[in-house]
């Protein structure tokens, strides 16, 4: 079926005019940059999970496929101008299972993981299961996938991730908060990874990632260049520890987490001057 003459100099003109709107709406409005950049920032992803897939494959779901994925989205950072500083990488334990909790902002924490993630690492995060050609990825590369809605079914896998992280040498990455926080604080925890830990014996390693809101701000949709810290803690040992300990470990290690990234939020190197405004971490909910 051919297109008639009138049709191709319409789209003709639609290409010419998108030539034109794209690179105005780039330059002179912030939200229309702020979502064409989180968009790339998405479809690369899937883009790049695509072709990790096949590669990831050939070993079938193993862990060791996370350092595939790792290596692939290592790069994201330099196309948006946003360095990352890590510091305390000499506390991860060098040669046992462990659980990282970390704090959780955006989906822009996935530069600060695949900067810092040690060997044999895999989050746990279900909502990863529905990403397409992440999700399938991500499978893979050992990803826990828990509904954390289903108490029952979340209990028995934390069981099995227990032994899992004992007889095979695994960590694994929890983001406590449950949910991205936009609001420049941390949400209350979750127990879940702490039971986790108490229930194999294993340490806790807590990472904190500074404020993005000097650079990014979904609410104002704003997206630039900036910078991030990433601080890793010293372990926090539960050894001897029971269930019943499980809450007050949880508040301790929630209430380090929130002095560092008060911390690292006001010294220059990530949130800038956020955390001083009013509604800043400053005066955040505790």
């Amino acid at each position: 079926m051919e297109l008639w003459p009138g049709a191709w100099t319409l789209l003709l003109l639609l290409f010419v005019l998108l030539l034109f709107l794209l690179p105005t709406l780039w330059f002179c409005s912030p939200s229309a940059k702020y979502f064409f950049k989180m968009a790339f920032y998405n479809g690369w992803i899937l883009f790049l999970a695509v072709l990790a897939i096949p590669v990831c494959a050939v070993r079938g779901r193993n862990v060791e496929n996370m350092k595939i994925l790792r290596l692939m989205l290592l790069h994201i950072k330099y196309l948006y101008g946003i360095r990352v500083e890590v510091r305390g990488a000499h506390h991860f334990p060098p040669s046992q299972p462990y659980v990282v909790v970390s704090n959780h902002q955006s989906s822009l924490d996935l530069l600060g993981m695949m900067e810092v993630l040690p060997g044999r690492c895999v989050p746990i995060k279900r909502e990863l299961l529905w990403a397409g050609s992440a999700g399938l990825a991500c499978w893979l590369a050992g990803v826990i996938f828990i509904d954390r809605k289903r108490t029952g079914d979340a209990i028995s896998v934390m069981s099995e991730v227990a032994q899992t992280l004992l007889t095979q040498d695994v960590r694994v990455w929890v983001f406590p908060e449950g949910t991205r926080n936009h609001n420049g604080s941390m949400l209350p925890f979750k127990r879940g990874a702490f039971h986790l830990a108490v229930q194999a014996q294993v340490p806790i390693v807590p990472i904190v990632m500074s404020s993005y809101q000097d650079f990014y701000c979904k609410k104002e949709r704003r997206f630039t260049s900036g910078r991030c810290q990433v601080r890793v803690l010293p372990p926090v040992p539960t050894e001897g520890l029971t269930p019943d300990d499980v809450p007050a470990l949880a508040d301790r290690v929630r209430h380090s987490m929130l002095t560092v990234f008060r911390e690292i939020s006001t010294d220059g190197r990530g949130g800038g001057d956020y955390l001083k405004k009013p509604g800043g971490v400053g005066e955040a909910r505790l």
